[in-house]
């Protein structure tokens, strides 16, 4: 390609000179003819204008010398582009010779680098050749070996038969009399010396398993053991004066009424001249609201406008503390990868009490326990460790339309929990039948945790009272002959008079005594309602 625009450029170079140069010699002659018209002009006197003179021949003798030396400079600019074209078509031919060259050096190049890995794909299918004559040939023996097997076969299962039919002949008892006979023999010799070993071993299993489990039980709760005892709070602030309550009050209730609807809680300044109380069935509620008092209290600008500045602020404070009290508890019983939504779940136990118990506490000493007898046991210990952590999730769902059971089954489904652990939940107060030893395990350590002296308070006297409102609600029905609150107010049974009854009263009785219970009675969890209706009757001989 550079060499054909070489040549394009040096020919329209030549087209350009030659004209350049008639077109500076015509022009040239031009302006020297009115050049000598002019001088005439001056010299000559003034006359009438007379016609132009024609050209005399000096004038044509240098308008041809002109043309001549174009000619001349025209040539010399030719034989120099024609020196130049010759050059450069030298130079283009020795460069297509060595493109030439190159060309076939790598020709030469790749025919050899082909020959080569002609001759390598010849060798390996020489190989893969010699590879399947083997393998036909190994598939030849081995088929002759099936045959003199199968051959050999059959003559031991003749050889055998004959064997076994002299053996009968000489016996006189076929096959299986003679096995019927040779067990009745072996069980006669040791079924005594079998019944010393089993009776042996089940002693053995007895003492051995009452002394594993005292061992276990002790070491779980010492691992569990803590240093704290119950705790008993209500949501109480402080105040410097009488006076503070007239502002919290504010102009016609405006300030307490801003107050409780934005917090969610109910304020009872009537207790204590020194003390208001706060009160609601949400703990995080509550905490949110006491702290947003005493900060309003100690400002001094009681007003709804500042009041709502302080529960926000509070709120998102609580929502970081929390979230970091989750975090402490799942790095304290050693569970991580946990979602961040169920960790925030989680440091809610902060502010939660059970029976004056704090969940979070609870939740610790409950793992601890639960793993320690996980290990002992060769249990699943991860299954335990997170079945204890968030066996009690639901206790912080505030849907009071389920149980903490059935509301922490939920939220461990929401959260793509295992059903292993899900079970664990759902069976640690034995409202579903145990489905693993990982469950009973979690209902173990939680029956310790709460059943130990010093963990958990009750008001006696509101704990007789509900079981007595249990058994009165059953007892207001006719048909009722006597009802028990059993497994400390979780299942009422009701026992009925059969002669004022029917069967189909049964099912109906249990759903209007549920319903019931569900109105008028404050019950922790579920309350399981069971009816008895049995009829007897007994003829006595004379």
């Amino acid at each position: 390609m550079s060499f054909f625009s070489n040549l394009s450029t040096l020919f329209s170079a030549e087209d350009e000179v030659k004209k350049k140069a008639k077109a500076d010699a015509k022009a040239s002659f031009i302006k020297s003819q009115q050049q000598n018209q002019v001088n005439r002009a001056k010299q000559a006197k003034p006359a009438k204008p007379v016609a132009p003179a024609a050209p005399t021949p000096a004038m044509v003798a240098d308008a041809n010398s002109l043309i001549e030396k174009a000619k001349q400079e025209a040539e010399s600019l030719v034989r120099d582009a024609r020196s130049k074209a010759r050059e450069i078509i030298v130079e283009a031919k020795d460069e297509s010779l060595e493109i030439r060259s190159k060309i076939e050096k790598e020709t030469r190049r790749i025919e050899q680098e082909m020959a080569t890995q002609q001759r390598d794909l010849q060798s390996k299918l020489d190989k893969l050749d010699f590879r399947f004559e083997q393998i036909d040939q190994k598939e030849e023996r081995v088929d002759l070996l099936k045959k003199d097997l199968e051959v050999q076969r059959v003559k031991l299962e003749e050889s055998k038969s004959k064997t076994l039919q002299k053996l009968e002949e000489i016996s006189g008892y076929s096959k299986d009399q003679a096995k019927v006979i040779l067990f009745e023999g072996l069980e006669k010799k040791l079924s005594h010396e079998m019944a010393q070993m089993v009776a042996q071993k089940e002693e053995s299993a007895k003492l051995e398993a009452d002394e594993k489990a005292q061992e276990i039980l002790i070491d779980a709760m010492r691992h569990g053991a803590t240093d704290y005892v119950a705790e008993y709070t209500i949501s109480v602030v402080n105040i410097p004066s009488e006076e503070i309550k007239g502002k919290i009050i504010g102009k016609s209730g405006r300030n307490i009424h801003a107050f409780e609807r934005r917090t969610g809680v109910e304020i009872d300044l009537d207790t204590s001249p020194t003390e208001i109380k706060l009160s609601s069935f949400d703990p995080v509620r509550r905490e949110i609201a006491r702290v947003s008092m005493e900060r309003l209290i100690k400002d001094g600008r009681i007003q709804p406008a500042r009041i709502e500045e302080i529960v926000d602020k509070v709120e998102q404070e609580i929502d970081r503390i929390t979230f970091d009290a989750g975090k402490k508890l799942i790095h304290e019983v050693g569970v991580y990868n946990i979602p961040n939504g169920l960790i925030s779940m989680l440091g809610r136990f902060k502010y939660r009490f059970s029976y004056g118990q704090n969940m979070i506490k609870h939740t610790i000493e409950e793992t601890k326990m639960g793993t320690s007898i996980a290990n002992e046991l060769g249990l699943d210990a991860n299954v335990v460790k997170l079945g204890c952590l968030l066996h009690d999730i639901g206790k912080i769902s505030g849907n009071h339309d389920e149980s903490h059971v059935q509301a922490g089954v939920r939220i461990a489904k929401q959260f793509n929990i295992s059903q292993e652990v899900i079970d664990c939940i759902a069976q640690h107060h034995e409202d579903e039948p145990f489905s693993s030893p990982e469950s009973m395990a979690v209902y173990i350590a939680d029956a310790i945790s709460g059943a130990r002296p010093g963990a958990r308070y009750e008001n006696h006297e509101d704990y007789i009272k509900r079981l007595s409102a249990l058994e009165a609600i059953a007892m207001s029905y006719e048909e009722v002959k006597q009802a028990y609150a059993i497994q400390a107010g979780r299942e009422l049974r009701v026992i009925l008079i059969p002669e004022k009854s029917k069967d189909d009263d049964v099912t109906v009785l249990a759903n209007k005594i549920r319903d019931r219970v569900q109105k008028e009675v404050m019950v922790p969890g579920n309350v399981t309602v069971t009816v008895i209706r049995e009829y007897r009757e007994q003829a006595v001989t004379k």
